[in-house]
């Protein structure tokens, strides 16, 4: 029997007003000096304001700082900026604050901090990173679970890849789940980022990885999303909604530290090639690549099918499967995430860059059936 290490992350203080507590959380980290990580628009939002209310006015020996550069797919200045402020201010901790880049770049900052002449694509998960600086994540959409991962997903200058950058000792050492902070999304931004969520449960459940921990949470997490992502979509101050969807992302990240599937190699280059949010990158293939594995090994989503509420404990495994799928097909549609790559701007003439950079990505390696690169053409295709 092979050996598999469980694990699981860290302290988590959620509820509405829970940003509130951050004044208390602080200096039982040793932070000071936060340096707060965000993207620009995140500054003029409610969200935003809620952040600073709590942390209070700089000076009268309070100090905080702001890098509000992120870019909605993190590239590696990005990282480089913010530890560099880090460093110029003498800060003694990071707040990752925002969607999924924030909190990513935040995450990365604190290795250039540590060792400035670090370059990502050079990045040695082996060395000495003992020692960062202490993490906060306060995630304002509730879709990636990076608050609770411990890797950041980044765009190498170089390259014009995505790297994945992990390390437990990236891992934050405080997550608030405030779903306050999350009413003012959008209903779009609100779906895309909850079928990120979504995809993360299901493709991590159907990993063939040994871990029936993260099966039973990514379970869970299908069943939270199905009840919640519509009513948090309807109505954006629904704070049972919110919340719900924010604990879901979180699971989906737990679950997926199994890893992922063959959706997540076709959405990844879908951002760093065609800017597609990733959320809506996984939502608009992740039925053709359900389809995909289906064909090949019936009966996979029979138990994502129960999650789902559906009857699918008493069909045979290809009845199963074409429920769970209609099913999630019909609900990602009645989100309004049933479009096609084409009315996004992707077009034939990406298809080489598109299909090279996914089979380069290691997330189809962990898919449950096995993927080849004309597979991953004809996936872009179909949903072209």
């Amino acid at each position: 029997m092979n050996l598999t290490t469980f694990s699981f992350p860290t302290r988590t203080v959620f509820g509405a007003g829970a940003v509130r507590e951050l004044p208390a959380q602080l200096p039982r980290l040793g932070i000071a000096r936060p340096l707060v990580v965000t993207d620009r628009g995140l500054l003029n939002t409610g969200a935003f304001q809620m952040l600073k209310q709590a942390l209070g006015p700089t000076g009268e020996g309070t100090a905080w700082f702001v890098y509000s550069g992120v870019h909605p797919n993190p590239i590696e200045q990005d990282v480089t900026e913010a530890a560099e402020l880090c460093r110029r201010h003498g800060c003694d901790g990071v707040i990752a604050f925002g969607g999924g880049s924030p909190l990513d770049a935040g995450k990365a900052a604190r290795l250039l901090v540590k060792k400035p002449d670090l370059k990502l694509a050079d990045f040695d998960w082996t060395a000495d990173w003992s020692g960062l600086a202490p993490l906060v994540a306060i995630p304002t959409t509730a879709g990636t679970g990076s608050e609770v991962g411990r890797s950041s997903v980044i765009t190498l200058a170089a390259t014009n890849r995505k790297k994945v950058v992990f390390h437990p000792e990236l891992l934050a050492k405080l997550v608030i789940l405030d779903p306050e902070l999350t009413r003012d999304l959008p209903p779009k931004l609100t779906a895309a980022t909850g079928a990120d969520a979504l995809t993360h449960c299901i493709e991590s459940f159907t990993c063939p990885v040994f871990h029936p921990m993260c099966d039973g949470i990514a379970l869970e997490g299908i069943r939270l999303i199905i009840g919640a992502l519509p009513a948090a979509c309807r109505n954006g101050a629904d704070l049972e909604a919110r919340g719900h969807m924010l604990v879901a992302a979180a699971m989906g990240a737990v679950a997926f530290q199994k890893d992922l599937g063959v959706v997540h190699s076709l959405a990844h280059p879908l951002s760093t090639v065609c800017g597609l949010h990733h959320g809506l990158a996984n939502a608009l293939c992740l039925v053709a690549g359900m389809n995909f594995c289906a064909a090949r090994k019936p009966g996979i989503y029979r138990r994502v099918g129960v999650a789902c509420g559906l009857d699918a404990l008493r069909c045979d495994d290809a009845e199963a499967d074409r429920r769970t799928i209609s099913f999630i097909a019909q609900f990602l549609a009645g989100l309004g995430l049933n479009t096609k790559l084409r009315e996004h701007g992707v077009t034939p003439a990406h298809l080489d860059a598109l299909v090279a950079q996914a089979w380069d990505d290691p997330c189809h390696r962990t898919n449950v059936v096995p993927v080849t690169r004309d597979d991953l053409l004809q996936l872009y295709l179909q949903v072209l």
